[in-house]
């Protein structure tokens, strides 16, 4: 039995050797391993187009404007630190662009017009390369029925060996209504039938704006159903939504008759997230799963203001995407399966200089954040552990409520080295999107350094993980 004052003495070394222990855990050790992540995948992106090639790879376009940019990446969570190119420049009102993959080549279907609006058509360019960031892109020249009307958002469907090109467009030579219209290929590059007009806006959720609409139609294929999931409502506004429209695989996709549309939309503003559309869909990096890419508004009433999301879905029994709700900005989902874990780094756990320091946010991972980062120098610094030197992602989820919307950004550092300028778009306070880099770790213990540089935003948490 103890006495006392040997109880005391052990009890003392106990506590003596705990807080020697707790010195030697790093400040901003991650917390855990974690198959989640929060869904943001582009910070700034709207018409999102990612299809995942036999390489391996996801390739990955949107509207830019001003051109055609690729993205690639071996993940779906790591596509906007992937390797990018622009593969085509040019005015004007360049929407909407999707990479396709047939007939061994590479195709790529885009809108432009003139700097006028009633002038957009559809246009295609072509690459013979089995790699499409390399070769040469050939413009293969507008791409139209013999009516020659506005049209956008085209995309391609093959059934049965046969090719199929869907668009939006107007039924005239003025805005008021986009209908949805379906019409026979005869090469990736040339229409050989007739229009077909096979969904025009009717229901209330589809009419509720002028113009009214219906664009970005997708195709997805299953036990000879084919999905036509449709953007609908004005995509400026919070009622933008996803609609369905079905077709039997054996039917004659030409005839108006073939296609049954839906009266509700089954994608739409739901647990914080609004105005979801313009979507792509692409399989989890095992093909065991299938996955929803799409935009939606970066806050409540942002309009045209847009970050891209993604989430996993199921089938319903007579073979339809169930989408279900647009998932919860502030609950991690489930890692695409076969995606390496990340590793997460809680910012309230960093070591913080300059006034910089941790609060309290209900909306944050682990309910506090890293904040106040707003004095010149001031900065938050994670102590991150990697198993292999090489090149990783870091996605820092982030939030800037800068007076007047400007960028934020803070200057990036590894290990003491030459800042890099780290973008975080506006979003508001709370309205949390993810910010990444590629960077490049040694092996055991790297200092990842967040410096304020231009306007405010705060850290909530970071996740690194190897580039793939």
């Amino acid at each position: 039995m103890l006495s006392v004052k040997s109880f005391r003495a052990k009890t003392l070394k106990w506590i003596l050797l705990s807080a020697l222990l707790l010195t030697l855990i790093p400040v901003g050790t991650a917390q855990a391993a974690v198959n989640n992540f929060y869904n943001v995948i582009m910070q700034d992106g709207a018409d999102p187009w990612m299809y995942k090639h036999t390489d391996g790879y996801y390739y990955f376009t949107k509207t830019t404007g001003d051109g055609v940019t690729l993205w690639r990446s071996k993940t779906i969570s790591g596509v906007d630190a992937g390797e990018q190119k622009q593969v085509m420049s040019g005015c004007c009102g360049i929407w909407a662009p999707e990479l396709h993959w047939i007939n061994n080549k590479w195709y790529i279907y885009y809108a432009k017009d003139n700097g006028n609006n009633v002038n957009h058509r559809m246009y295609v360019l072509e690459n013979s390369s089995a790699d499409p960031f390399t070769g040469t892109w050939t413009d293969k020249g507008q791409i139209t029925d013999s009516t020659n009307k506005w049209a956008i958002d085209g995309t391609v469907l093959n059934n049965g060996g046969n090719l199929y090109f869907l668009w939006s467009g107007w039924e005239g030579d003025t805005d008021g209504q986009q209908n949805l219209y379906i019409a026979h290929m005869s090469n990736p590059w040339t229409i050989d039938s007739a229009r077909t007009k096979i969904a025009t806006p009717q229901y209330s959720w589809e009419t509720n704006t002028y113009p009214t609409v219906n664009e970005g139609p997708q195709v997805i294929v299953r036990n000879g159903t084919i999905s036509l999931v449709y953007s609908a409502s004005g995509s400026w506004t919070n009622g933008y939504c996803l609609g369905l429209i079905t077709a039997s695989t054996s039917s004659d996709l030409l005839s108006a008759s073939s296609w049954t549309k839906r009266s509700t939309p089954i994608f739409s503003s739901a647990n914080g997230i609004y105005g979801p559309g313009h979507h792509s869909f692409t399989k989890s990096k095992d093909g065991n799963e299938d996955w929803i890419i799409y935009h939606g508004a970066r806050w409540d009433g942002a309009g045209w203001t847009r970050s891209v999301r993604a989430q996993k879905f199921t089938w319903n029994t007579d073979n339809t995407p169930y989408l279900g709700s647009p998932a919860s900005p502030n609950t991690p989902i489930t890692l695409p399966s076969g995606e390496a874990q990340h590793d997460r780094y809680e910012g309230e756990s960093a070591f913080m200089s300059g006034g910089a320091y941790a609060s309290s946010d209900t909306t944050a991972s682990n309910g506090s954040k890293a904040g106040h980062i707003d004095a010149a120098g001031s900065y938050v610094e994670f102590t991150v552990q990697a198993p292999a030197a090489g090149n990783y992602v870091v996605a820092a989820r982030t939030a800037n409520g800068t007076s007047g919307q400007p960028m934020a950004t803070f200057k990036l550092s590894i290990n003491g080295g030459t800042g890099s300028t780290f973008y975080v778009v506006y979003s508001g306070w709370q309205n949390w999107t993810n910010a990444t880099a590629k960077v490049y770790l040694n092996a055991g213990t790297n200092k990842v350094r967040f410096t304020r540089d231009t306007n405010y935003a705060e850290i909530d948490a970071i996740d690194v993980f190897p580039v793939q």
